[in-house]
């Protein structure tokens, strides 16, 4: 079929969909991509009860598809309680007289489709952060080089866990009693040798690894890392969202390169994130007193691709996320709090609950649409579930550093509790500041 039929095919689509469908009802036609370069005449329906012009299809369409990305489908929508008039029609089919013109004139189908030519890649992005600062060694960014690589292996393993028999028990635990799954085995070493190769890492804190890890070979490094390699890996074998979290921290010119190195508060981090893999590989970074960036990563590119630059957790959402199965186990302020949230006052609409059971994928979700993260301690955790070092503070500072909140059970700013050994846990809220500090007014009650 040629492109013209196409064309004809899809805007009598169009008009026949008007026609037969109820209002408020989504009608879309089909477009070739060579079609949508540039039309000048475009109109569309909006709210209202008229045809008004609109930009560009592709700028147009981009609330319905990936931004840049030539779209096949427009979509029109309306509100009348009739179809459009007659006059609509004629609007209509100036837009289709349009790419007919342009068609003619050998301009439709020869022009390169747009693509994106100006990528930020996490390469480039920690390259053009180097530069700003003219004191920069390139440690620093050599570190994260070694990381990114970290995180796209364990990536590739894990979507290829249940093929190359990866999923289930090593049939060994760690130092903290959880079960070790293969993939938790497979995910340390590959952070072990990633930041070993990097040259630049002193010591290492793996929730894998009863000891902290000190590479003597490198006596002039001046970072240590915590890691969780593969948090949530109860859940592998389910195909359910884990991640890694990690933290950076510059050692002091005194540092002794032994663990007490980095029994420190999350204050004197210097980087910190996560990277979770789910549908794809989203990378979420931030540096001290700096914005908080997202990352997918392109597997055709093999590069992690900047998707969502300066990240901002939204002030509040009724959104909540904790295990209600441990709550016998809580105290009281934690209790009447999730009960406010279940039992709204007269008039007000309850929270909505979702819980993944993977403190990744949890916490990515409640800054993407807001919310509260919560794992408290309890009388069954009376220090809490969650490890200080490489969970509760990295993520409590991409959450500060995204315009949120995150406590820990006592309601002390997270960012300053200082662990008392390497693996010393926590209760934590985090999340949205206005939802983290209800939390905070609850316990207020409790304290006069």
């Amino acid at each position: 079929m040629s492109s013209a039929c196409l064309r004809k095919t899809g805007v009598e689509a169009l008009l026949a969909g008007v026609l037969a469908c109820s209002p408020g009802e989504l009608v879309t036609f089909r477009l070739l991509a060579e079609d949508m370069a540039h039309p000048t005449n475009a109109y569309a329906k909006t709210n209202t009860e008229s045809w008004s012009a609109c930009p560009t299809l592709p700028t147009f369409s981009a609330p319905l598809f990936p931004s840049g990305l030539p779209p096949t489908h427009i979509g029109f929508r309306y509100t009348a309680s009739s179809p459009p008039s007659s006059s609509g029609y004629l609007e209509t089919g100036r837009l289709c007289e349009q790419i007919d013109s342009m068609a003619s004139n050998g301009k439709g189908g020869a022009e390169a489709e747009r693509i994106n030519t100006d990528i930020i890649t996490l390469t480039r992005f920690l390259t053009e952060e180097q530069v700003k600062h003219k004191e920069a060694t390139g440690d620093f960014t050599l570190l994260c080089h070694a990381l990114q690589f970290a995180f796209k292996s364990i990536a590739y393993y894990i979507r290829r866990a249940t093929l190359i028999n990866l999923t289930g028990l090593q049939g060994t635990s760690n130092t903290t009693g959880d079960d070790q799954k293969k993939l938790d085995v497979i995910g340390d070493e590959l952070f072990i040798s990633a930041m070993r190769s990097s040259g630049r890492v002193r010591l290492l804190i793996s929730e894998e690894q009863e000891e902290a890890i000190v590479f003597n070979e490198f006596p002039n490094a001046r970072y240590g890392v915590a890691c969780d390699p593969i948090d949530g890996s109860s859940n592998l074998d389910a195909g359910v969202s884990v991640g890694t979290i990690f933290a950076i921290y510059k050692l002091s010119e005194d540092a002794k390169g032994t663990k007490e190195d980095l029994l420190v508060p999350g204050t004197e981090m210097v980087a910190s994130g996560f990277t979770m893999y789910g549908a794809s590989a989203q990378l979420v970074i931030t540096m001290k007193g700096g914005n908080v960036n997202g990352f997918t990563l392109d597997n055709a590119f093999g590069e992690f691709i900047l998707t969502h630059p300066n990240m901002r957790c939204p002030e509040k959402r009724a959104i909540y996320s904790v295990n209600e199965g441990n709550s016998m186990y809580w105290e009281e302020p934690v209790k009447e709090w999730c009960n406010s949230l279940k039992n709204p006052a007269e008039g007000q609409k309850p929270y909505s609950s979702r819980y993944i059971g993977s403190m990744v994928a949890d916490a990515y979700r409640t800054l993407l649409y807001g919310g509260i993260f919560a794992y408290p301690a309890d009388k069954k955790s009376p220090k809490g579930k969650l490890r200080i070092l490489y969970e509760c503070a990295p993520m409590a500072m991409v959450f500060e550093n995204a315009g949120g909140l995150a406590v820990n059970s006592k309601m002390d700013r997270m960012l300053t509790v200082k662990p008392e050994h390497i693996h010393d846990r926590s209760g934590i809220f985090l999340g949205s500041k206005g939802e983290v500090q209800k939390v905070i007014d609850a316990h207020k009650k409790y304290q006069k």
